[in-house]
């Protein structure tokens, strides 16, 4: 990956990277925003759900008065394509230390009808006055050193146009959930990684909204194949991530009538548990 190489050895910061410029909205009136979705988050010409989760993400922390997303659910309701695109919200409710809103976003298919793609609830807050206590049986993933696990980069060539997002991502999987690369899943619905922005930006609130939606799908290493699209998302950010590279690990437990679920956490360098989510993937079966 030349282009990241090049990026990562300058090394971007919050708010002056791809991901920041990708995701930018702007305002054309109170409450609604214009983007141009970017087909470098696309995988086999999909955009990438996590990617526009945080697109949307960035619009309501515009528009509530809290900066940082703490829950915000998604359904996915129409494939969304890489360009033009309107993110209408509005204000639920606000508090003192929550604001709730809602946000959809809109594109127009080829007859010029705007279509709504995506709709989220969110609830907003400040993640710098939470309180320090944590009780938690939960244990950071065990993932071999990065050195010992392996990326996009050594695999095979991909097929052209169908991992654009890869090239955007530090992305090196843990060997015990690459079984189906090699045509041997495991069928243990896991998958596990180092996980980072190519051009070294630290991981912050928003990116979080990424990271929990951007490793293969657990579907592979249940032996299936072939896209596996996000019907509902649910993320919860738990606390600003320290900087430096994330671990993510996903499972799956039960897959049944060609749906399945995902469990997301989300550790960052100071083993602490910054995010978390459940989605719901419909799959394509035989």
């Amino acid at each position: 990956m030349p282009e990241a190489a090049s990026a990562a050895a300058v090394r971007a910061t919050i708010g002056d990277s791809e991901f920041d410029r990708d995701t930018a909205v702007t305002p054309r009136a109170p409450g609604v925003y214009d983007l141009d979705l970017s087909a470098g988050w696309t995988i086999i010409n999909a955009v990438n759900g996590g990617y526009l989760l945080a697109v949307l993400g960035r619009a309501l922390g515009d528009a509530l008065p809290h900066p940082d997303p703490f829950i915000i659910s998604a359904h996915y309701l129409t494939a969304t394509r890489p360009g033009p695109a309107v993110v209408r919200t509005e204000t639920v409710r606000t508090g003192r230390t929550l604001s709730t809103g809602q946000a959809s976003l809109f594109q127009y298919d080829d007859e010029g009808h705007e279509v709504e793609r995506i709709r989220v609830l969110a609830s907003y807050g400040d993640l710098d006055t939470l309180p320090d206590d944590v009780r938690t049986s939960a244990e950071p993933p065990a993932i071999p050193p990065m050195d010992q696990c392996f990326g996009p980069e050594d695999g095979p060539a991909p097929v052209d146009g169908s991992s654009a997002i890869a090239d955007r991502l530090m992305l090196k999987l843990d060997p015990a959930t690459l079984g189906w690369a090699l045509g041997q899943p495991s069928g243990r619905g896991e998958m596990r990684a180092w996980f980072g922005l190519a051009d070294g930006r630290d991981a912050d609130p928003l990116s979080l909204l990424l990271a929990v939606d951007a490793l293969p799908p657990t579907a592979f290493e249940l032996g299936l194949k072939g896209w596996v699209p996000t019907v509902e998302l649910t993320a919860h950010v738990r606390c600003r991530p320290a900087p430096g590279p994330l671990r993510v690990s996903i499972t799956t437990r039960n897959l049944a009538g060609g749906f399945l679920e995902e469990d997301a956490e989300v550790w960052d360098s100071a083993d602490r548990l910054v995010a978390q989510s459940r989605q719901l993937a419909r799959v394509r079966l035989g």
